[in-house]
């Protein structure tokens, strides 16, 4: 696999190049480079209009480039075109994708939401009643100790907290075993110990999956960054630790600036 200079030893997953998006004449990708390594963890930040969601979109085949290349490296070595797939066939590749509003199943259990995921069989009356196996059993048991829901196993997901069926939704995809977990500000609407907790759970996926977080909360940010990427009109602004990017003279002009004076 070839490796790209700025990585050095890093295999990389995902290799975004000279990616241009435009909607009515408008760039919201504008000649986006972008490179994601095996088992990193990486937050993405921006003012609104950034692109963010729409760098998204790309990478989940909801929406095509006009220009440029997204390739999935897989573990093979052969790498794929993610503008030449659809969108079911880029999940089934193993990228999974949170939005910010959960979609959980409501009236069944925190343990029955996971078993819907697992995805032996889309319908919910054929895992109702489905016997999970001995891996099964056990996948489902790590999902629950990762989230820490395991003592609400039995609870109705309806009833939870908003940070607790954020985390069950999460489950939910880690159950599938994702290489890359794109997470969709997650922080929004939490509670500080919430978002800690968040966090914490995210910071022990490193290294297991590869995971992008969208985020604006910029103490969220400073407590899980690894490494940091700016978007600004649809470009990489800056990309590096978060002092580096927090201390950056043009991010403050165009990030935390405008957030003073809104």
């Amino acid at each position: 696999m070839s490796h790209h200079p700025l990585y050095k030893d890093t295999d990389l997953v995902l290799s975004i190049e000279s990616v241009t998006k435009s909607f009515d004449g408008f760039k919201a990708i504008n000649d986006l480079n972008f490179y994601l390594g095996e088992g990193e963890l990486r937050t993405i930040i921006g003012p609104n209009g950034a692109g963010k969601s729409t760098f998204m979109d790309l990478i989940t085949g909801r929406t095509r480039p006009d220009e440029g290349t997204l390739k999935y490296h897989q573990d093979d070595g052969h790498d794929l075109d993610l503008t030449k797939l659809r969108e079911y066939e880029i999940n089934r590749l193993g990228i999974a994708r949170k939005f910010q509003t959960p979609s959980i199943y409501q009236h069944h259990s925190v343990y029955d939401n996971i078993v819907l995921s697992l995805g032996h069989n889309r319908s919910v009356l054929h895992a109702l009643f489905y016997k999970e196996s001995k891996p099964d059993r056990e996948a489902i048991e790590e999902v629950l100790e990762t989230i820490r829901l395991q003592d609400m196993r039995h609870h109705q997901a309806g009833l939870l907290s908003h940070g607790q069926k954020q985390w069950l939704e999460i489950g939910m995809l880690l159950a599938q075993k994702p290489r890359i977990l794109l997470v969709d500000e997650p922080a929004a609407g939490m509670s500080d110990e919430e978002t800690e907790r968040t966090g914490e759970l995210l910071l022990s996926l490193e290294g297991k999956h590869s995971i992008m977080v969208v985020e604006h909360d910029m103490e969220f940010i400073r407590q899980i960054a690894r490494k940091v990427t700016v978007l600004h009109q649809g470009h990489v602004l800056k990309e590096g630790k978060f002092l580096e990017v927090a201390n950056d003279a043009k991010v403050k002009e165009v990030y935390l600036g405008r957030q003073k004076h809104e």
